[in-house]
């Protein structure tokens, strides 16, 4: 199966790579300069609204919704969505700039396909706007949240309210200074199957109850101004209206949320990575060990090579992915959808560390990008499920799938 862009997409990245040359590489340094300076701890970085305005004004916006969502989204497809989130990835905070960062876009999918009209516009349509921020809160630390099933915050009727108790960890966004909303995950059922006793409810970060118990860092940096942290719930009353759907239906909203938000975490992968790999030809073409350039070394070729060579494997398993969940949905794309989730961000991983290697001192340094995007990716093989949990999954389809065929 070939992949070849649409008119409309490479329109839309010519658009993007064009933005990125003028407003986003110059910008870089700057930003991470900020964000970096302990004065500005939880402060969004100046110019980012600014850039934002220019990414609306040229329609560069809101690109990450599928065609399905209808009037919320702008008409493209998850492959066709798919490269334009590899060129935004190339600087991981460029997504925000065109509003299409996580966790926010997740929580906007599950606002527009299973928010109520009230909670449409009072919380959907200020994120599309790109007026608000939000988090999603499920992992817990006192259980091995990686199994959803076992999460224990309790979210329990009283009256027109629900009363949430309970504690939470690693929640991105949680601490920016525009976050108004967050998707609370917790039980409302302890009976009944594992499944149904799950629900989602959207919580106000300054209603009463809610304790930052502490700010986590993530390889030593507070990855401000979203940072994760760990909170606690104590008798935290929510309007019944707030709840999602219903009680009981958590896990059907979490697994209409993951589909498209791990081909955008993939792609984004792919971006680093691909990025990586154009600092380390350029590190071996310039640099000079032992009389010759790295660029001639036989093992430095190879390393480039390999990186060439599993950047596009996963590039197009990626794409195979999305493409699959386009025509036959997120349910029959699980195997594909679990496969990217393991490959691509290990594969990142591995280019980036490449990377570090050709670039000696300088690569573990913050001259280059390429730290960041090692440890980046590090932390994705944990977050969204960490790789076990999506290998078991895989292979135990595989099995299944393999045994039924009875082929020969």
């Amino acid at each position: 199966m070939i992949f070849e862009h649409t008119d409309k997409v490479k329109g839309l990245l010519a658009q993007i790579e064009a933005f990125m040359d003028e407003h986003i590489y110059p910008n870089e340094q700057a930003y991470t300069d900020f964000v970096h300076d302990p004065a500005n701890l939880w402060k969004e970085w100046p110019g980012m609204e600014e850039l934002k305005a220019k990414a609306h004004a040229q329609g560069l916006w809101n690109l990450f919704l599928p065609h399905e969502y209808g009037e919320f989204s702008p008409g493209l497809t998850n492959l066709e969505y798919a490269p334009l989130a590899e060129l935004m990835g190339r600087v991981p905070w460029s997504s925000q700039v065109f509003n299409c960062s996580a966790p926010d876009t997740g929580n906007m999918e599950v606002l527009a396909k299973f928010g109520s009209p009230e909670q449409q516009e009072k919380w959907l349509k200020p994120l599309l706007a790109g007026e608000i921020r939000s988090a999603y809160v499920m992992t817990e630390p006192q259980v091995a949240s990686s199994d959803a099933t076992n999460l224990e915050l309790s979210i329990l009727p009283d009256g027109d309210d629900y009363v949430i108790n309970g504690r939470k960890w690693w929640i991105s966004n949680a601490m920016h200074p525009r976050c108004d909303i967050w998707i609370v995950m917790g039980k409302s059922r302890f009976d009944g199957p594992r499944h149904s006793q799950h629900s989602q409810i959207l919580v106000e970060p300054n209603t009463p109850g809610i304790t930052i118990v502490r700010h986590l860092t993530v390889f030593g940096s507070h990855n401000s101004p979203g940072g994760e942290c760990e909170l606690r719930f104590d008798n935290v009353r929510v309007p019944k209206e707030n709840l999602i759907l219903g009680e009981g239906r958590g896990f059907e909203i979490a697994q209409g949320r993951l589909g498209p938000g791990r081909i955008h975490h993939c792609m984004r992968s792919i971006g680093q990575a691909q990025r990586a790999l154009e600092f380390m030809a350029r590190r071996a073409d310039s640099r000079t060990a032992f009389g010759k350039k790295l660029a001639d070394q036989s093992s430095i070729r190879q390393d480039i090579a390999k990186s060439f060579c599993e950047i596009e494997m996963a590039r197009l398993l990626t794409l195979k992915a999305a493409d699959a969940m386009d025509r036959f949905g997120n349910k029959v794309a699980k195997d594909l959808i679990a496969a990217i989730k393991v490959v691509a961000p290990q594969m990142a991983q591995t280019v980036c560390d490449r990377a570090i290697q050709v670039h000696g001192g300088m690569g573990v340094s913050g001259d280059t990008p390429v730290a960041a995007f090692f440890t980046l990716n590090r932390f994705v093989r944990i977050a969204d499920g960490p790789d076990e949990v999506h290998m078991s999954q895989l292979g135990k389809q595989k099995i299944q799938e393999y045994v039924q065929s009875n082929a020969r």
